[in-house]
């Protein structure tokens, strides 16, 4: 049976937007700023300075997501510091740092952590009962995946030299 982990009511909420949708994401944040406003709110680069602007709420300013804010958000993920993403990504714009985005996306889908990469699945997710309550985030069960690396197979499968 996978582990938990107990996510308190107060959620710590990443929210990144590329270029073309940072209006969107304003816009939805504003819309929300009650709700959000009794979170703790973690935002790449410029995305983070706009919504501190906008919504007079402080928020943790990481990196740009061209200079590494993707992957901090990431690396936060796997220390359990954050507890959902709201990512308006532009699927119709090449991204220098894509890599990095899709690495973010895995990372999430690894730990199990709620993604919303738009409007319409940020506001099923933000009106969620389970915003304001307690909630226990199962963990996958990554024992065998642990186990094989201790007995020198890589992520191939095949001994490691």
């Amino acid at each position: 049976m996978p582990d938990a982990i107990a996510i308190a009511t107060r959620k710590r909420i990443a929210l990144v937007a590329h270029d073309n949708k940072k209006q969107d994401l304003l816009e939805w944040a504003g819309y929300n700023r009650d709700l959000l406003s009794h979170h703790e709110l973690y935002a790449t680069g410029t995305t983070g300075a706009l919504l501190e602007e906008a919504l007079q709420l402080p928020v943790v300013k990481l990196q740009s997501g061209p200079l590494g804010g993707d992957q901090q958000i990431g690396a936060k993920i796997v220390e359990g510091a954050i507890d959902f993403v709201i990512f308006f990504w532009d699927p119709l714009e090449a991204q220098p740092h894509d890599p990095d985005v899709r690495a973010l996306l895995r990372i999430a889908v690894v730990w199990n952590i709620p993604v919303a990469c738009n409007r319409a699945s940020a506001d099923f997710m933000i009106s969620s009962p389970l915003l304001t309550s307690t909630y226990e985030r199962s963990l996958p069960e990554y024992g065998a995946h642990n186990d094989r690396l201790k007995t020198g197979l890589g992520a191939s499968g095949h001994t490691e030299h």
